[in-house]
Parts: C-alpha cells; sequence; structure tokens
C-alpha cells in the first residue's frame, strides 16, 4: 500500500493549538477562509515525514516550530487539514476537501470513519453547501476529497449539487482504478477515487482540465506535478496582491528552508523538488502569499529570499 498523505496520526483537540477555527485573509477584494477539518500530529517521525530531515535542523529551528508546527515532547509534526474558500466577485469557490466524513479508510486512524463538524464550519466561513459554484481539486489524495461526497439514502452523492467539480485529466486517469492497476492496488487511492471522486462525475458535475486554465482574469490554475503526476496550483491575482495556493507542493513549513526535502508522499521525487522550488520562487519574487494544505497555525507566509534559499513570514488572519 503507497503511503501518501499525512499517514496515520494521533490527535490532539485543536484548541491545543493556536489558530481559530475559522480565519479570513483579504487578497486584494479577494476575501480567503479557513475552513478547519482537523489539527494534529503525524506518528510517523519527522526524518520520515519530511525525507531527510534531521534533528539539527529541527533544534535551529525549534524556537518558532513549537507550538503550532512541531511537539517536542511527542517528536512529532504537527500538522492542519483544511480547505480554502475564495470568494471573489463573480465566484464562490472551494479549494481541496479534506478527508470527510464517514468514509472507509482502513489503516488510516486520522481519515476512517470521520465525524466532524467541517460542512457547520463552513456555513459559519458564510457559504452554504449549494452556495459552492466550483470545488478545485489539487490532486486526488484521500485528505483533499472527502468532503466531494457525502453519504445519501444509501450512496454517495456531491455534498456541493451546483458545483463544477474541476480536476487534472492527468490526475484523473492516473488515479481511476477502473483504468490503472496501480491505482487499484492501493486501497487509500482507490476508496477514495470510488467514493469521492466518481460520484462527481457520474452525475455530470466533474470538470476535467488539461494544462493551464483560468477560471477568470484573477484565477489561474497551473500544473504542479511531483506530489503526484497531475498535481496542480491555483493562483490568485486582484490588483496588486497575490496569492498561491499550493496543494501539497509543499506540506511543512520546514520546507521553504529547505525545499530540496520531499515529504515521505511525493510520488515523483526530483519532480517534487523542481516544482516546490518554483513555487517558493513565484512566491518571493511576486510577493504572493503562500496558502498551504497542511500547514500549522497561522497557516499562510510570505515568502522571502534568503541567501540562496527562502525563508517564512507568518502572516495572521482575522478571526
Amino acid at each position: 500500500m503507497a503511503l501518501y498523505a499525512l499517514g496515520i496520526l494521533l490527535f490532539r483537540p485543536t484548541s491545543a493549538l493556536r489558530g481559530d477555527v475559522v480565519t479570513t485573509w483579504m487578497i486584494g477584494q479577494v476575501s480567503v477562509t479557513r475552513v478547519e477539518e482537523q489539527v494534529g500530529f503525524a506518528s510517523l517521525p519527522p526524518e520520515k515525514f519530511i525525507a531527510g530531515l534531521d534533528q539539527a535542523m529541527l533544534d535551529e529551528h525549534r524556537g518558532w516550530l513549537v507550538p503550532n508546527h512541531y511537539d517536542p515532547q511527542a517528536d512529532r509534526i504537527i500538522t492542519s487539514i483544511h480547505s480554502w474558500l475564495i470568494r471573489t466577485e463573480h465566484h464562490t469557490i472551494l479549494l481541496d476537501c479534506c478527508a470527510g466524513n464517514h468514509k472507509d479508510r482502513p489503516g488510516f486512524a486520522r481519515f476512517h470513519q470521520l465525524d466532524t463538524p467541517f460542512l457547520a464550519r463552513l456555513r459559519s466561513a458564510g457559504a452554504a453547501p449549494e452556495e459552492i459554484d466550483i470545488v478545485l481539486c489539487t490532486h486526488l489524495h484521500t485528505d483533499h476529497v472527502g468532503w466531494n461526497t457525502v453519504r445519501k439514502d444509501g450512496e454517495w452523492v456531491p455534498t456541493f449539487p451546483n458545483a463544477r467539480y474541476l480536476i487534472s485529466r492527468a490526475e484523473n486517469e492516473y488515479g481511476d482504478p477502473r483504468r490503472n492497476p496501480k491505482a487499484d492496488a492501493d486501497l487509500q487511492r482507490s476508496n477514495a477515487y470510488r467514493d469521492s471522486v466518481l460520484p462527481v462525475i457520474e452525475h455530470g458535475q466533474a470538470q476535467l482540465i488539461d494544462g493551464a486554465h483560468a477560471i477568470d482574469d484573477g484565477l489561474l490554475i497551473e500544473p504542479a506535478p511531483g506530489h503526484t503526476m497531475g498535481h496542480v496550483v491555483l493562483k490568485l491575482t486582484d490588483g496588486s496582491d497575490r496569492a498561491l495556493f499550493c496543494g501539497d507542493a509543499l506540506h511543512h513549513p520546514l520546507q521553504v528552508y529547505a525545499p530540496h526535502l520531499n515529504s515521505g508522499f511525493c510520488e515523483m521525487p526530483e519532480q517534487a523538488r523542481t516544482t516546490r522550488a518554483c513555487v517558493l520562487g513565484y512566491c518571493a519574487e511576486e510577493r504572493a502569499l503562500l496558502m498551504p494544505a497542511h500547514f500549522g497555525a497561522p497557516h499562510a507566509a510570505a515568502i522571502h529570499r534568503r541567501g540562496d534559499g527562502f525563508e517564512p513570514e507568518f502572516v495572521d488572519g482575522q478571526a
């Protein structure tokens, strides 16, 4: 079974960590709200969660890592699982849909048979499921597609009945276990596809995209392979303000300092390093706020050049 997403995790209550469940940033006139599903820490050791990470690097950065990004007592990396709710003048977009409720994920305790108030948090962020008109999946791993669907009358149906679900064609073709024996052999990937992707396709709500795809003048989807074959990022521009939603191109802020270090779940390691460097370079040069899928509080960061590398400056949103 291929390991991906965030592995099997142990949990701590969100209240034990810094940050609010619903937090908003403004990118020009566009509001971006983080909608939390869960926060916890990995049972995988840090050096396996981020392949090649050593104790010296953890010690060097401990001052800012604790308590929101690393727990020294447990010796575990802390991660968040959340969606981004993006509201423009024309669109209400939900980017990545976490792990979802009541999904069968044996062997992955963090994702298995959950019962979280994610939809209530979405409503408290100001959007009912019926008001979402676009869902963007950066890729099709378990913790990014779960809320694509909900169980109704014994069947999985799209959670967002009025939405177009944008999915990379390359990602879909690789992830479809009916077409790809490798995906079918991976229980986590195949389960997620069958209960959280295929129903969207069968209901006629999926739009498969190739290459770069503009949602409108200020929102551009671009291929960003490495973590998976068809992984994409979203670039947001409004006036002079910019943001980049990087999905799993980065899993943890330590990778800003060390972009050569992959997560233990990147399927194309060399390409993942190239993509990560490109993402960080874009954010630094264009002053785009980096909005990842799994950073702990405060969840978003400006990226600055630091000699030949980069460093993050965390940016708080408004509760």
